[in-house]
Protein backbone atom coordinates (compact mmCIF):
# COMPACT_ATOMS: atom_id res chain seq x y z
CA UNK A 1 0.00 0.00 0.00
CA UNK A 2 2.79 2.42 0.91
CA UNK A 3 4.55 1.68 -2.39
CA UNK A 4 1.42 2.42 -4.43
CA UNK A 5 0.84 5.64 -2.50
CA UNK A 6 4.42 6.75 -3.14
CA UNK A 7 4.10 5.99 -6.86
CA UNK A 8 0.82 7.93 -7.06
CA UNK A 9 2.46 10.92 -5.36
CA UNK A 10 5.46 10.71 -7.73
CA UNK A 11 3.13 10.54 -10.75
CA UNK A 12 1.27 13.65 -9.63
CA UNK A 13 4.56 15.54 -9.30
CA UNK A 14 5.72 14.37 -12.73
CA UNK A 15 2.49 15.53 -14.36
CA UNK A 16 3.04 19.12 -13.21
CA UNK A 17 5.05 21.70 -15.16
CA UNK A 18 8.73 21.01 -14.56
CA UNK A 19 11.30 23.46 -13.25
CA UNK A 20 15.04 22.99 -13.61
CA UNK A 21 17.17 22.64 -10.50
CA UNK A 22 19.93 25.21 -10.17
CA UNK A 23 22.48 22.41 -10.32
CA UNK A 24 21.12 21.14 -13.64
CA UNK A 25 19.11 18.24 -14.92
CA UNK A 26 20.04 14.84 -16.30
CA UNK A 27 18.82 13.30 -19.54
CA UNK A 28 19.20 9.54 -19.63
CA UNK A 29 19.31 7.05 -22.45
CA UNK A 30 21.44 4.68 -24.49
CA UNK A 31 24.48 4.89 -26.75
CA UNK A 32 24.92 2.21 -29.42
CA UNK A 33 28.30 1.52 -31.01
CA UNK A 34 28.34 0.32 -34.62
CA UNK A 35 30.92 -1.91 -36.18
CA UNK A 36 33.14 -0.17 -38.75
CA UNK A 37 34.85 -1.92 -40.42
CA UNK A 38 33.50 -5.47 -40.32
CA UNK A 39 34.92 -7.73 -37.64
CA UNK A 40 34.55 -11.27 -39.10
CA UNK A 41 32.60 -13.51 -36.79
CA UNK A 42 31.73 -10.60 -34.50
CA UNK A 43 29.82 -7.85 -36.30
CA UNK A 44 28.76 -6.49 -39.68
CA UNK A 45 29.28 -2.90 -40.81
CA UNK A 46 26.26 -0.90 -41.94
CA UNK A 47 26.84 1.18 -45.08
CA UNK A 48 25.24 4.12 -43.24
CA UNK A 49 28.44 4.69 -41.25
CA UNK A 50 31.59 6.21 -42.75
CA UNK A 51 29.83 6.98 -46.03
CA UNK A 52 29.63 10.13 -48.09
CA UNK A 53 29.39 13.59 -46.52
CA UNK A 54 25.89 14.69 -47.55
CA UNK A 55 25.57 18.00 -45.72
CA UNK A 56 22.45 18.77 -43.71
CA UNK A 57 19.61 16.66 -45.10
CA UNK A 58 16.16 17.42 -43.74
CA UNK A 59 13.13 15.22 -44.23
CA UNK A 60 14.93 11.92 -43.60
CA UNK A 61 12.64 10.94 -40.72
CA UNK A 62 8.95 10.96 -39.86
CA UNK A 63 7.30 14.07 -38.47
CA UNK A 64 6.02 12.02 -35.50
CA UNK A 65 7.43 9.13 -33.49
CA UNK A 66 6.01 5.69 -34.15
CA UNK A 67 4.21 3.48 -31.64
CA UNK A 68 7.57 2.28 -30.28
CA UNK A 69 8.62 5.88 -29.56
CA UNK A 70 11.20 5.95 -32.39
CA UNK A 71 11.49 7.88 -35.67
CA UNK A 72 10.75 6.11 -38.95
CA UNK A 73 13.03 6.52 -41.98
CA UNK A 74 11.30 8.44 -44.77
CA UNK A 75 14.03 8.89 -47.38
CA UNK A 76 17.15 10.77 -48.46
CA UNK A 77 20.54 10.98 -46.83
CA UNK A 78 23.19 9.01 -48.73
CA UNK A 79 24.21 6.00 -46.66
CA UNK A 80 20.88 5.51 -44.88
CA UNK A 81 19.79 3.54 -47.89
CA UNK A 82 16.61 1.99 -46.60
CA UNK A 83 14.22 1.70 -43.68
CA UNK A 84 15.67 -1.68 -42.69
CA UNK A 85 19.12 -0.18 -42.07
CA UNK A 86 17.75 2.83 -40.20
CA UNK A 87 15.61 0.56 -38.02
CA UNK A 88 18.85 -0.75 -36.45
CA UNK A 89 20.10 2.68 -35.36
CA UNK A 90 18.21 3.10 -32.09
CA UNK A 91 17.51 -0.48 -30.99
CA UNK A 92 19.83 -3.24 -29.81
CA UNK A 93 20.68 -5.23 -32.93
CA UNK A 94 22.98 -8.23 -32.33
CA UNK A 95 25.70 -8.49 -34.94
CA UNK A 96 25.50 -4.78 -35.80
CA UNK A 97 25.78 -2.81 -32.55
CA UNK A 98 26.55 -2.94 -28.85
CA UNK A 99 24.88 -0.65 -26.31
CA UNK A 100 25.53 1.01 -22.97
CA UNK A 101 23.47 3.34 -20.74
CA UNK A 102 24.43 7.01 -20.89
CA UNK A 103 23.42 10.21 -19.13
CA UNK A 104 24.03 13.87 -20.01
CA UNK A 105 23.71 16.80 -17.59
CA UNK A 106 22.49 20.27 -18.56
CA UNK A 107 23.83 22.91 -16.15
CA UNK A 108 22.84 26.54 -15.64
CA UNK A 109 25.11 28.87 -17.63
CA UNK A 110 24.96 31.57 -14.91
CA UNK A 111 23.19 31.56 -11.53
CA UNK A 112 19.58 32.64 -11.94
CA UNK A 113 19.79 32.91 -15.75
CA UNK A 114 17.29 30.12 -16.38
CA UNK A 115 19.45 29.05 -19.36
CA UNK A 116 20.89 25.54 -19.20
CA UNK A 117 23.52 24.01 -21.43
CA UNK A 118 25.76 21.09 -22.27
CA UNK A 119 28.63 21.61 -24.71
CA UNK A 120 31.45 19.46 -26.07
CA UNK A 121 33.66 20.07 -29.11
CA UNK A 122 35.07 16.56 -28.75
CA UNK A 123 32.03 14.42 -28.04
CA UNK A 124 33.39 10.87 -27.90
CA UNK A 125 31.62 9.32 -24.90
CA UNK A 126 32.53 5.70 -25.68
CA UNK A 127 36.24 5.93 -26.54
CA UNK A 128 37.83 2.56 -25.87
CA UNK A 129 34.48 0.94 -25.05
CA UNK A 130 32.15 -1.57 -26.72
CA UNK A 131 33.74 -2.26 -30.16
CA UNK A 132 36.58 0.10 -29.22
CA UNK A 133 38.29 2.70 -31.41
CA UNK A 134 39.03 0.15 -34.16
CA UNK A 135 42.46 1.58 -34.96
CA UNK A 136 41.35 5.23 -34.88
CA UNK A 137 42.00 8.00 -32.36
CA UNK A 138 38.35 7.91 -31.23
CA UNK A 139 35.32 5.63 -31.35
CA UNK A 140 33.43 7.52 -34.02
CA UNK A 141 30.53 5.36 -35.15
CA UNK A 142 27.67 5.51 -32.66
CA UNK A 143 24.10 6.62 -32.11
CA UNK A 144 22.50 8.07 -28.98
CA UNK A 145 18.90 8.32 -27.76
CA UNK A 146 18.32 10.55 -24.72
CA UNK A 147 14.98 10.98 -22.96
CA UNK A 148 13.49 13.53 -20.60
CA UNK A 149 10.48 15.78 -20.12
CA UNK A 150 9.99 19.44 -20.95
CA UNK A 151 7.61 22.38 -20.79
CA UNK A 152 7.91 25.83 -22.32
CA UNK A 153 6.68 29.39 -22.72
CA UNK A 154 6.24 30.92 -26.18
CA UNK A 155 9.34 33.08 -25.66
CA UNK A 156 11.63 30.21 -24.59
CA UNK A 157 14.33 28.95 -26.95
CA UNK A 158 16.13 25.65 -27.61
CA UNK A 159 19.34 25.54 -29.67
CA UNK A 160 21.37 22.59 -30.88
CA UNK A 161 24.79 22.85 -32.52
CA UNK A 162 26.72 19.83 -33.72
CA UNK A 163 27.28 16.97 -36.13
CA UNK A 164 26.14 14.58 -37.53
CA UNK A 165 22.42 13.61 -37.57
CA UNK A 166 20.28 15.23 -34.88
CA UNK A 167 16.52 14.95 -34.45
CA UNK A 168 14.65 16.30 -31.45
CA UNK A 169 11.05 15.33 -30.81
CA UNK A 170 8.85 17.10 -28.26
CA UNK A 171 5.53 15.51 -27.44
CA UNK A 172 6.27 12.96 -30.18
CA UNK A 173 6.51 15.71 -32.84
CA UNK A 174 9.66 16.57 -34.81
CA UNK A 175 10.90 19.94 -33.54
CA UNK A 176 14.53 20.07 -34.81
CA UNK A 177 15.67 18.35 -38.02
CA UNK A 178 19.42 18.32 -38.74
CA UNK A 179 19.80 14.97 -40.48
CA UNK A 180 22.65 13.87 -42.70
CA UNK A 181 26.44 13.57 -42.42
CA UNK A 182 27.57 17.16 -42.07
CA UNK A 183 29.94 19.58 -40.41
CA UNK A 184 28.90 21.61 -37.38
CA UNK A 185 25.40 23.00 -37.95
CA UNK A 186 22.95 24.87 -35.71
CA UNK A 187 19.21 25.13 -35.35
CA UNK A 188 17.19 27.23 -32.91
CA UNK A 189 13.50 26.86 -32.17
CA UNK A 190 11.31 28.78 -29.74
CA UNK A 191 8.10 28.08 -27.92
CA UNK A 192 6.13 29.80 -30.67
CA UNK A 193 7.40 27.15 -33.13
CA UNK A 194 6.03 24.45 -30.85
CA UNK A 195 2.66 26.19 -30.69
CA UNK A 196 2.44 25.80 -34.48
CA UNK A 197 2.96 22.05 -34.00
CA UNK A 198 -0.15 21.94 -31.82
CA UNK A 199 1.69 21.86 -28.49
CA UNK A 200 0.68 24.10 -25.58
CA UNK A 201 2.51 26.31 -23.11
CA UNK A 202 3.05 25.13 -19.53
CA UNK A 203 2.28 21.53 -20.45
CA UNK A 204 4.58 18.60 -19.74
CA UNK A 205 5.78 16.71 -22.82
CA UNK A 206 8.20 13.88 -23.51
CA UNK A 207 11.57 15.04 -24.86
CA UNK A 208 13.46 12.66 -27.18
CA UNK A 209 16.93 13.45 -28.57
CA UNK A 210 18.22 11.22 -31.36
CA UNK A 211 21.84 11.66 -32.42
CA UNK A 212 24.23 9.84 -34.75
CA UNK A 213 27.98 10.25 -35.22
CA UNK A 214 28.73 8.67 -38.60
CA UNK A 215 32.03 10.07 -39.86
CA UNK A 216 35.67 10.08 -38.72
CA UNK A 217 36.41 13.81 -38.68
CA UNK A 218 35.05 15.37 -35.50
CA UNK A 219 32.13 15.22 -33.12
CA UNK A 220 30.40 18.28 -31.65
CA UNK A 221 27.38 18.31 -29.39
CA UNK A 222 25.88 21.42 -27.77
CA UNK A 223 22.43 22.05 -26.30
CA UNK A 224 21.44 25.46 -24.88
CA UNK A 225 17.88 26.02 -23.73
CA UNK A 226 15.54 28.03 -21.54
CA UNK A 227 12.89 25.31 -21.83
CA UNK A 228 12.22 23.58 -18.53
CA UNK A 229 13.78 20.14 -18.81
CA UNK A 230 13.63 17.24 -16.37
CA UNK A 231 14.64 13.57 -16.32
CA UNK A 232 12.11 11.02 -17.62
CA UNK A 233 9.52 9.85 -15.07
CA UNK A 234 10.33 6.73 -13.04
CA UNK A 235 8.87 3.46 -14.33
CA UNK A 236 5.74 2.20 -12.53
CA UNK A 237 6.39 -0.28 -9.72
CA UNK A 238 5.93 -3.99 -10.53
CA UNK A 239 2.52 -5.44 -9.63
CA UNK A 240 2.38 -6.63 -6.04
CA UNK A 241 2.43 -10.41 -5.59
CA UNK A 242 0.16 -11.68 -2.80
CA UNK A 243 2.04 -13.04 0.19
CA UNK A 244 1.91 -16.85 0.73
CA UNK A 245 -0.48 -16.52 3.70
CA UNK A 246 -2.87 -14.51 1.53
CA UNK A 247 -2.76 -17.17 -1.18
CA UNK A 248 -3.48 -19.90 1.39
CA UNK A 249 -6.50 -18.01 2.74
CA UNK A 250 -7.72 -17.39 -0.80
CA UNK A 251 -7.43 -21.12 -1.56
CA UNK A 252 -9.35 -22.05 1.60
CA UNK A 253 -12.07 -19.57 0.71
CA UNK A 254 -12.44 -20.87 -2.83
CA UNK A 255 -12.49 -24.44 -1.53
CA UNK A 256 -15.28 -23.56 0.90
CA UNK A 257 -17.34 -22.00 -1.89
CA UNK A 258 -16.91 -25.13 -4.00
CA UNK A 259 -17.95 -27.40 -1.12
CA UNK A 260 -21.08 -25.33 -0.43
CA UNK A 261 -22.11 -25.54 -4.07
CA UNK A 262 -21.74 -29.32 -4.12
CA UNK A 263 -23.89 -29.64 -0.95
CA UNK A 264 -26.65 -27.54 -2.52
CA UNK A 265 -26.63 -29.74 -5.63
CA UNK A 266 -26.80 -32.89 -3.45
Amino acid sequence: MKRNTLFLFTSILASSVVSMDAHGTVLTGTIRDFCAPDIPGTCTRLSDFEGAVTGVTTGMVSSELNAAGLPDYVGGGIGATNAANFAKWYVDTPGYNLSTPYSLTLTETAPGSGIFSYSSSSFFPIDGELYGNQGRSHNYHFTMHLEGQTSFKASDTFTFTGDDDLWIYIGGKLAIDLGGVHGTASKTIDGADLLTLGLAEDTLYDLDVFFAERHTVGSNFTITTSFRVAPPPPPPPPPQVPEPATLIMLGIGLGGIGLARRRRRD
